[in-house]
């Protein structure tokens, strides 16, 4: 458990960034645009970075390719998860219009949306998380091949 103490302290973090983009999209009436979440990806991805980055750095030559992937799907899940609770409190308790505004422009049947939606948003996480934490790890995984 104490392994993964900082990547689920980045992850808290990343998730509060997450909600903190999402919340002035909302202010600025911009939060029914979908494209606009593709920025969750830059921030999750960043997220990802600094929690493989600093891992490797509080573990020095202890650190390997697996306790990398750990921390950053580790923190992925974590901010995933608390960003998904957060989505589906403000679009149902805070914001109830919210996915009646959405569902205009992708279907007409609102009775499965929600929970399509909900599981959209938990998916595109956990594969941003996948991929990202798979491609930072090219950066910072030891080479085997001897130096010449």
């Amino acid at each position: 458990m104490k392994n993964l103490t900082l990547p689920i302290r980045f992850g808290i973090v990343t998730s509060g960034i997450l909600m903190a983009y999402f919340l002035i999209l909302s202010l600025l009436g911009k939060h029914t645009n979908v494209f606009f979440s593709l920025f969750n990806g830059v921030i999750t991805g960043f997220g990802i970075y600094e929690t493989i980055k600093y891992t490797k750095l509080r573990m020095g030559k202890d650190f390997n390719y697996g306790k990398g992937f750990t921390a950053g799907i580790t923190m992925g899940f974590v901010a995933t998860l608390l960003f998904t609770i957060f989505f589906a409190f403000y679009s149902t308790e805070l914001n109830a219009e919210f996915l009646n505004d959405l569902s205009k422009a992708w279907s007409k049947d609102y009775s499965n949306f929600q929970g399509i939606v909900f599981f959209t948003v938990a998916i595109m996480g956990f594969a941003t998380t996948l991929v990202l934490t798979l491609s930072f790890m090219q950066l910072f995984k030891s080479s085997n091949n001897p130096k010449k």
